[in-house]
Formats: C-alpha cells, structure tokens, sequence
C-alpha cells in the first residue's frame, strides 16, 4: 500500500531533484544501518516524504554528505539524515512488520510469515520506545482485517482504519503540532487506501479478493465520484498543510501534494482504461 506519495519530478528543478532523491537515499541508508540490508526492502518514497514533511517543520541538525553505496558504487550522490531520519525508519519498519504479520493471518502467505520473523526482533524495540504507535498500527490493521473480512462497502468507514495510522506516525511529538500532524496524516492515508483499492479494482476483481470499490464499479459515474472523492481527501490533507511554518524544501512538498500524488493517480486511470478497451 505504499508508492503512491511521489514527486511529480520533471516539474523539479534539478537541485530540488537531487535534494529529495537525497532524502531517499538518507532513508535507504539509515534502514540498512540501524535495522540491516533486508530493511531496505521496505523503503518507499511515502516514508520520504514524512522525513522531508517533519525535518521541514522542526528544523533538526541535518548530516548532508555524498558517498557511495551498494546500489551506487561507482559515482558518490548526496545524502541527508538526521534524527527524523532515525524516527521514520523505525515507524518505515514497525508499519512493516505489522503489515506481514496481518498478511499471514488473512491470506496465510509464506514469505509474508518469512519476512515478519525477521522483523519481529528488530521491531521489538521500536515498539517498546513507542508503545502508543505500535499499539495504534496493530489495532487499526486489525480493524482492517476484520472490515475487509466482512466485506464492509462503505469507503469513509474503511480507508479510515489506515488514516488513523498514518496520522498517528505522522504525529511524531506531543507539541503544539501534533493535531495538524495527525490530520495530514489522516487524509493522507485515506487517500493512499482509496487510490490503492482503485488501482487494484481490476485485479481484484478477476482475482476474487476483496476491495472497497467492487459496489460501485459498475454504477454509472463512477470514475467521477472516485475523482471527487479522491479530491476532497487530498484538499484536507493539502489544508492542514498549509497551517505548518514550513520554509525547507517548501516547494518540493508542494510539489508532491499538489502535483505528484497526482501522477499515480492518471497512471491508475490510464490502466484501468486500457483495461476496458
């Protein structure tokens, strides 16, 4: 469910560009260090977009270098980390272990079971340090489960259970900003389920899976009341915002809200509509 909070990157200027895939890169880096090289499995531009997103608000020290990697060996290319880096990859792979523990109950999938035992001990301790996350992300997918499992149509009921856990991640302190956090956050998961499930419809549909969407497909309007659904979630998200004293990296998470979760979006459409040719 993740891969959908992406820069729209030929509108970024070249710099722009290379300071986010620097973001990315600091992620990637801070995931095989703290938690080892399998965790870079888990990395995603979503999560990138949280370290960009809260280093902007609270300004923390940041550690920007270039060097190689093992994805990059041969040319250096930028990082940038710092000790919201620390805190996004500890809740980049407790949303990962939680995630392959829930897809092992619900569809009994190995490498799900697999890849859980090699998180389990290393979320251990990200758990312990945040126990009100770790206990809202379990909850909430738990809640999922159980909805998706009863086959539950109503879309705000549903996408709510991820919104809940991305605003609570979102949300990293108890300060003045934690209830805007937590809102972003909210909308913002609710938009990623809702364009996931709009993705998948297709497939799920042939596959005989579940998906929130299967009621409405076939009704007349529906691509219009996906679009309209899909905007009102994301102006809320986009609303709160605008309420953060955001100057770092301003216009490169403008970019991403107002622009690049877009392009996912008409990527979606576009394959939906090949689909019905």
């Amino acid at each position: 469910m993740y891969g959908y909070v992406i820069a729209n990157k030929p509108e970024l200027k070249f710099r722009e560009f290379d300071v986010y895939r620097a973001y990315y890169c600091g992620l990637c880096d801070t995931l095989g260090s703290e938690h080892g090289l399998i965790s870079r499995m888990t990395l995603s531009y979503d999560f990138t977009f949280l370290v960009m997103l809260l280093t902007g608000l609270y300004e923390p020290e940041l550690m920007v270098c270039e060097k190689r990697c093992m994805v990059h060996p041969v040319k250096k290319h930028g990082f940038r980390k710092s000790e919201i880096t620390d805190y996004v990859a500890d809740m980049n792979l407790l949303m990962a272990y939680y995630k392959c523990e829930d897809d092992w109950k619900d569809d009994r999938k190995l490498a799900a079971r697999a890849e859980a035992a090699y998180f389990k001990g290393k979320t251990k301790g990200i758990a312990e340090k945040y126990p009100e996350k770790a206990r809202i992300i379990s909850e909430e997918l738990t809640r999922l489960s159980q909805l998706e499992g009863a086959g539950e149509n109503n879309i705000d009921t549903v996408s709510a259970c991820f919104g809940r856990i991305l605003g609570k991640i979102t949300a990293m302190k108890k300060d003045e900003w934690e209830d805007t956090l937590y809102n972003l956050g909210f909308f913002l998961g609710k938009f990623i389920y809702i364009l996931d499930a709009y993705d998948d419809l297709d497939e799920d549909i042939k596959n005989k899976r579940f998906n929130v969407l299967k009621g409405y497909c076939d009704k007349e309007g529906f691509e219009d009341m996906i679009l309209e659904i899909l905007n009102s979630v994301m102006a809320q998200c986009a609303r709160q915002f605008e309420f953060l004293p955001i100057i770092q990296d301003a216009e490169i998470l403008k970019n991403i809200i107002y622009s690049g979760v877009w392009t996912r979006y008409e990527q979606a459409k576009k394959r939906r509509m090949e689909v019905k040719k």
